[in-house]
């Protein structure tokens, strides 16, 4: 017994957690100075990130069937149209079935309505758009290596490939320093605060807005090439409303850490 408590106590900051579903790791906070926080002379303004916890994988399409099997409203066939569009789950072939190749894979197709009602029912929140940049900001090495041109660059190849129809598994990838897969690379993902992006655009079916989601010249607007990246993410954000249904469009969730007193 004394063993297994020195094992804990010597891993324990170092181990991945379990809270419903998904395991989720710690995110150590720290200082970050995402592209829009600038202060009235257009200087960066670091922002003081608290420590939180992530999923290490976005919400999958077998997790979300646990879901709705539980909670019966948020079905395909019997979710309000004001939780969520005619594309809701679009990609499943009745209320709890879908191809098995889908089982791994992201689940897409849902609104922000919906990933909400899935994280409180775990016990948990979507992340942020500061905690979710601050933790895409990671690649494996570097907790903030948004300074690197291969970081940069690979993430940008992504965002110009169309392929929301070959999506793969989740954790197909290499994780990042904090251990989180997926972030960058498989589907987007939305944030509690979504509707804070700055930047707006007229309706989901602007034909321009449609095609720049996955299109590197919709980042020509940023100032710096730095900025591209984080740029796109916002201007995707910023054309959503919380019913909205998107294919490429998933979701992972956060918990926030509570402070002794």
């Amino acid at each position: 017994m004394i063993q297994v408590i020195f094992w804990i106590l010597l891993l324990g900051p170092l181990c991945v957690f379990a809270r419903g579903p998904s395991s989720m790791v710690k995110i150590d906070g720290g200082a970050f100075t995402p592209f829009f926080n600038k202060d009235k002379d257009g200087k960066d303004v670091p922002i003081q990130v608290e420590s939180f916890y992530l999923d290490v994988t976005p919400v999958t399409n077998s997790q979300y069937r646990s879901f709705v099997r539980k909670h019966a409203k948020w079905r395909k066939s019997k979710i309000k149209r004001v939780f969520a569009d005619d594309s809701y789950l679009k990609h499943w072939k009745s209320d709890l079935s879908f191809e098995k190749k889908e089982s791994e894979k992201p689940v897409r197709f849902v609104s922000w309505f919906a990933a909400s009602a899935y994280c409180e029912a775990y016990g948990k929140e979507l992340p942020t758009i500061v905690q979710w940049e601050y933790a895409a900001s990671a690649d494996e090495k570097e907790k903030l290596a948004t300074h690197k041109e291969e970081y940069r660059q690979k993430i940008l190849e992504w965002y110009s490939r169309p392929s929301i129809d070959r999506l793969s598994n989740v954790k197909s990838g290499k994780k990042n320093y904090w251990g989180v897969y997926d972030l960058h690379g498989l589907v987007w993902e939305w944030n509690l605060d979504y509707n804070v992006a700055m930047v707006t655009g007229e309706s989901r079916e602007d034909s321009s807005l449609n095609r720049n989601r996955f299109c590197g010249s919709g980042a020509l607007g940023a100032k710096d090439k730095l900025d591209y990246g984080a740029f796109m993410r916002f201007g995707f954000r910023s054309s959503l409303k919380g019913n909205y249904t998107v294919g490429n469009l998933g979701f992972r969730c956060a918990k926030k850490i509570e402070s002794k007193k």
